[in-house]
């Protein structure tokens, strides 16, 4: 049992010997105690005022009297504030519970049977048209994460991406490589694949754009214009002919899809995320309008009288959906659909849950309606896990003009701002070519990602490479040279035949920050619990922070190595290679690697 578990237990005792009531253990609360107070947990005793008919302050003088007599080994001491019950655990409950952690090779996690939900999670969800950008980065770093923490909560996990391989938006890239392309490949032009695709992309609204000017110039207002447009009719042509199978332009979007996929692949890997499984909306659109239109058969939509399907949800406080245009083409809707249909066939999901920027939260608002209409299991329990959009400095991000931040550009800075900043401070020194770089591949990426995955995901961001590095703030820099100083202070114990045995008396003196730093470590698998509640991967990155932030001031003002007590010392050296251990495991939940030497 935790020190919580064995206080909340005493608490209970205490309270049925003063009052005689049994207490529901959701009454006992039990909270760090405030700084500006003593005492490391605190009782709120409000609840138990009807059974002791006392004030506040006299029940928890009460109780702590009681718990004091009863439990001398696990409450040192007390303290009333008003209604509040402030209690100082002992010290040599602390260093049971260092020893426990530091023995428990999954501290935190919870293992998943076979019996253990499924959870499905949907995240990356790329355009074919162009290369991953920024707001992609902050997609796959949530995605990601938030998977490894509903593993880290005994859920299995099955983590999925869906592809937007079909649409106008392909077909515009197809057609400027067309007119433009002069036979360009990733060979031939040396450019990453999807980047290639993408510049044909930007092509094609730069031509569409001055032949729009043109037309203008010569009269026309701006919706004449864009009807008598050549540009976006062969675009509109193409994509009539990929719909209808044609040969030529099928083989052509399979080429340039394929050069996409392996610049994505690149990407993915350097990012450090992957997918069990990937989905396409080319092969899910029509899964999609087959079961809508199975859905029209039953009653659940409806038929206008152009022929498009509706879906009516003004019961449900919301307006009417298009399922199906009168042509029968689908929309996004019916896409995803399709999609779930899959999906929901593929895996005997029990929970889906969907990374998408909060732009979309009427869409999976009125998704879950549909899919629960349908008969889906999981249409109820569908989850948005809606966040804010990532922006620069310099503004927002604009894919049809180039002006977005490609991903694979934003790693090479932060490797780049990793080299420059580790330069000036020397952080380098001593090390291989080999070795630095690879440091510096951790430094830079694990600073992009922490400086991301930090902030509450519901809320918008602005994203300043230069900030993301730094050894002193909170950052991931400074979480991963802390942890290289720790590892360089166990490698020392080592070579000193010290080592990390732990073998030294409970009643060994602990001072107020090692009490501290212990509190915090008991509380990582309460904050990976309420990450995974709350879909909130920035729960673990600011735990991870105070955890190496409260471990700093204890480093500076405590001697490790050079304690002359060799009880005292083996503690410290226990407590560092805990500390380390939690550090690790919590930064891995990010996808954050955690370097062995800086």
């Amino acid at each position: 049992m935790t020190i919580e578990q064995n206080l909340s237990a005493a608490v209970a005792t205490a309270i049925h010997e003063l009052y005689s009531p049994d207490i529901p253990a959701e009454q006992i609360v039990l909270q760090r105690t405030k700084k500006e107070f003593t005492g490391h947990l605190t009782l709120v005793v409000f609840p138990f005022l009807k059974a002791s008919g006392k004030s506040p302050e006299l029940t928890a003088q009460a109780i702590g009297e009681r718990l004091r007599a009863g439990r001398p080994d696990l409450v040192a001491g007390f303290n009333v504030v008003k209604g509040f019950l402030n209690i100082t655990v002992g010290g040599s409950c602390w260093l049971e519970s260092l020893r426990d952690i530091h023995a428990c090779p999954d501290f935190g996690y919870k293992k998943a049977t076979d019996a253990s939900p499924l959870v499905m999670i949907e995240y990356s969800s790329p355009n074919t048209n162009k290369p991953l950008h920024l707001g992609h980065i902050r997609n796959n770093l949530l995605g990601y994460s938030l998977s490894e923490i509903m593993k880290a909560n005994g859920f299995r996990v099955v983590k999925t991406n869906i592809v937007n391989d079909r649409g106008i938006h392909i077909c515009k890239s197809m057609l400027a490589w067309q007119k433009w392309g002069e036979g360009a490949t990733p060979e031939s032009t040396g450019r990453k694949g999807d980047h290639l695709v993408g510049d044909f992309y930007v092509l094609f609204d730069k031509e569409y754009k001055a032949e729009l000017k043109e037309l203008q110039d010569g009269g026309m207002s701006r919706e004449e214009a864009e009807a008598a447009s050549t540009r976006m009719a062969g675009a509109r042509d193409m994509l009539r002919r990929w719909e209808a199978g044609e040969e030529e332009t099928r083989a052509l979007w399979n080429r340039m899809n394929s050069w996409v996929y392996t610049g994505f692949d690149e990407t993915y890997k350097r990012l450090g995320v992957d997918f069990d499984k990937v989905y396409y909306e080319s092969e899910t659109y029509l899964e999609g309008r087959d079961t809508v239109l199975e859905g029209l058969k039953k009653g659940i939509f409806y038929r206008r009288e152009d022929g498009s399907v509706w879906a009516d949800l003004t019961n449900d406080g919301l307006d009417e959906k298009l399922l199906l245009r009168s042509d029968g083409t689908s929309v996004y809707m019916t896409q995803d659909i399709g999609t779930a249909k899959l999906r929901f066939d593929d895996y005997p999901v029990n929970k889906m849950i969907y990374v998408v920027g909060n732009e979309q939260n009427y869409h999976f608002q009125v998704l879950s309606i549909l899919l629960d209409r349908l008969g889906f299991e999981f249409g109820k329990g569908l989850v948005h896990f809606s966040y804010g959009m990532v922006e620069l400095p310099e503004g927002k991000m604009k894919s049809r003009e180039g002006t977005v931040v490609d991903a694979d550009d934003l790693m090479d800075e932060m490797m780049a701002t990793a080299r420059e900043i580790s330069g000036e401070l020397g952080k380098l020194d001593g090390l291989t070519a080999e070795d630095a770089e690879n440091i510096l591949r951790i430094i830079g990426l694990g600073s992009l990602k922490y400086f991301i995955l930090k902030v509450d995901p519901r809320k918008n961001m602005t994203f300043n490479p230069k900030e993301s590095i730094d050894f002193n703030g909170n950052t991931g820099s400074f979480i991963q040279y802390t942890y290289a100083r720790i590892r360089s202070v166990l490698r020392k114990a080592e070579e000193s035949g010290i080592g990390v045995a732990g073998d030294f008396p409970l009643n060994t003196p602990v001072t107020e920050k090692e009490e501290a730093i212990i509190q915090l470590l008991t509380e990582f698998p309460a904050t990976v619990k309420e990450a995974g509640e709350t879909c909130s991967p920035a729960c673990i990155a600011n735990y991870i922070y105070e955890l190496v932030r409260t471990y700093n001031q204890f480093y500076h003002d405590y001697p490790i190595l050079r304690e002359e007590n060799s009880d005292i010392k083996r503690l410290r050296i226990l407590l560092s290679e805990t500390v380390s251990k939690v550090i690790r495991s919590g930064m891995s939940l990010l996808g954050i690697e955690m370097p062995e030497r800086m």
